[in-house]
């Protein structure tokens, strides 16, 4: 499969517009089956990773870090491959109902340090490529909440104190690139300002969802990305398998968990934005378009973020290879003039229930 490259942001990171997500290895994944689906991305011309501290998730207290050393393991079976492969983790932010996380606590620049070297450990390497703060130290809305809230506000660590500590790490040569997750307008502005004044690293990329029921980043983020020069990653493409058309027969309520679907295992997920009545009834209005014009469901939102021009890598997760090259097959799919005014048309109607 002959992907081409794109350049992360203003950095030197040039990678294919297809990554692979990893929260699943080491929970609904073993470890044996991870590295088959790591196999066979790089068979198909993968070069890019992304995973976390905090996985795999689910989010257990045993499982945190699980991910990351499945990677690691997977590295020191192939001398010689960490150095082809772009890879991408992130620190968690201050914890949010998981008091394994840093007892609980917020997210100081001690943490950054202290969270990347344990990442450096557990991924048995000597440098992470593209180091993320998995979701900002303020108090902003995020997976499913809608509004900011002053009065919630409990900063401690100044958006600087983050830089400053992740320049840190780039000066020691533990980190080539940063980037953010689950940010704002308003947190992209605020890294990038503050690195050109005072000369620190200036973020890449943002890594946040994207998806046919879940397009609240076209209400402004994108023309701060854009102006700003940072790249987009754009995660649950398929609105966590309510976009594949597995839930279309479930209740009216939300979608049921048929056995062995990714969200059956994430009830927290459930009571937030996948698992909204809204989100299931526009999924199936997605999925049915697809239909009357001859695409499979995962095939229409899939080829939505691979074409937009907001999206720099679209990140898959996938429990099997068989998914996986599904997934890698979409690429080059091409949506009519028509089918993108329809998917708009229903946008408009519906606009986004999975924020």
């Amino acid at each position: 499969m002959n992907l081409p490259q794109v350049t992360l942001g203003r950095s030197d990171l040039r990678v294919t517009p297809i990554c692979l997500g990893t929260m699943t290895f080491g929970e609904q994944v073993d470890a044996a089956t991870a590295h088959t689906i790591l196999d066979r991305a790089l068979e198909r011309g993968i070069d890019f990773l992304d995973t976390a501290e905090m996985y795999a998730v689910p989010a257990r207290k045993e499982t945190f870090g699980a991910t990351e050393t499945i990677l690691g393991d997977w590295f020191a079976k192939h001398p010689g491959l960490r150095q082809k492969i772009t890879l991408a983790t992130k620190v968690a932010g201050p914890s949010r109902g998981m008091p394994w996380v840093r007892e609980g606590g917020g997210m100081t620049a001690a943490d950054i340090v202290a969270s990347c070297d344990a990442s450096l450990k557990r991924l048995q390497t000597d440098v992470i490529d593209l180091y993320q703060i998995h979701w900002p130290e303020r108090h902003v809305p995020a997976f499913g909440s809608m509004y900011y809230d002053p009065a919630k506000e409990s900063s401690a660590t100044s958006i600087h104190a983050q830089l400053e500590a992740l320049g840190g790490l780039v000066k020691a040569g533990k980190v080539r690139e940063i980037g953010l997750s689950n940010e704002t307008p308003y947190g992209v502005h605020e890294f990038v300002r503050l690195a050109e004044q005072h000369g620190l690293p200036r973020v890449a990329t943002v890594q946040n969802v994207y998806c046919l029921v879940s397009r609240a980043l076209e209400n402004g983020l994108d023309e701060t990305m854009h102006r700003l020069d940072v790249s987009l990653l754009a995660y649950s493409p398929l609105a966590f398998g309510l976009l594949t058309g597995k839930y279309d027969q479930s209740g009216t309520d939300g979608p049921d968990a048929p056995k062995g679907a990714r969200i059956a295992s994430y009830e927290s997920v459930r009571k937030q934005r996948w698992g909204r009545a809204d989100a299931l009834k526009a999924a199936r209005r997605y999925n049915q378009l697809a239909r009357d014009h001859g695409l499979t469901p995962a095939q229409m939102a899939l080829a939505f973020c691979y074409t937009k021009w907001q999206v720099a890598s679209t990140i898959i997760g996938v429990t099997s290879v068989a998914q996986l090259d599904e997934d890698l097959d979409a690429y080059g799919t091409t949506l009519s003039p028509e089918v993108l005014a329809e998917i708009d048309k229903i946008r408009w109607e519906i606009r986004d229930p999975a924020i």
